[in-house]
């Protein structure tokens, strides 16, 4: 093993730290943020993370179906402390009903602002209801982010490397999320060699949840205590940029 240890070393250096350390496979032909994460690896800001509790906890959603073969449902829970972005935890599941999800938050006990889609003001097929409401009659303050339009998949792709050197990442919390991360890739037309887009699999759900985080990611400008969140209870964001990300 020591010889072929070596053998990857000298003739496959982008994908020894794949294979030897536990790295992210920068390695794999077209993954979006394999790099940046193995640089957080490298630079300590994986590891034991915890809430500020004087600032709101912050969850993104990527809205997911209660069906057997639905997409799966992703949760990020954030927080934005001065420079760092402090990633507590990642939630997911698949073909669960939202109030498993709805459990899921009340088990951290740090009651989190949700953010969603902007298919979150959707109506359920069964209830008629929005998840937006579902969610506010759980007790949380929800809202919605505006559709970003044509584009908007690459516009939280570019948003997500921006940010990414800013993120400080709960390791124990949070693998399962950083393993989609680290994988999401673009796909490709090998006969003609071009790039299609984001490749839709079971990366895509955790990286589109971080990805609304980026384009609502503020910055330390204006810190937000949680009273004065709440103060001003939100239900859907006006289009505004982001004075960090520009989206």
């Amino acid at each position: 093993m020591e010889a072929e240890r070596q053998l990857d070393l000298k003739r496959f250096p982008e994908r020894y730290d794949h294979i030897w350390e536990g790295g992210y496979a920068k390695a794999f032909e077209g993954a979006y943020f394999a790099k940046l994460l193995n640089e957080a690896k490298a630079e300590g800001r994986i590891g034991l993370v915890s809430a500020d509790p004087t600032l709101p906890v912050r969850a993104f959603f990527d809205i997911g179906g209660s069906g057997a073969q639905a997409d799966a449902m992703a949760i990020w829970l954030v927080q934005w402390v001065g420079q760092q972005i402090r990633v507590l935890d990642y939630i997911e599941g698949v073909g669960q009903v939202l109030a498993y999800y709805v459990h899921e938050l009340r088990a951290r006990k740090v009651n989190p602002i949700c953010y969603l889609p902007h298919d979150g003001i959707n109506a359920n097929n069964i209830t008629g209801k929005r998840y937006r409401d579902h969610l506010e009659e759980a007790g949380f303050d929800a809202f919605t982010i505006p559709n970003q339009g044509r584009g908007a998949a690459m516009m939280r792709i570019e948003a997500v490397r921006r940010i990414l050197p800013s993120c400080w990442f709960n390791e124990k919390t949070t693998e399962a999320g950083r393993d989609a991360l680290g994988y999401y890739h673009e796909r490709r037309d090998e006969n003609r060699n071009v790039g299609l887009g984001p490749a839709h699999d079971w990366s895509s759900n955790a990286s589109d949840a971080l990805g609304l985080m980026a384009i609502c990611y503020e910055g330390p400008d204006e810190p937000e205590t949680i009273d004065e969140l709440f103060g001003r209870r939100h239900r859907h964001t006006p289009p505004t940029r982001s004075t960090m990300t520009g989206y």
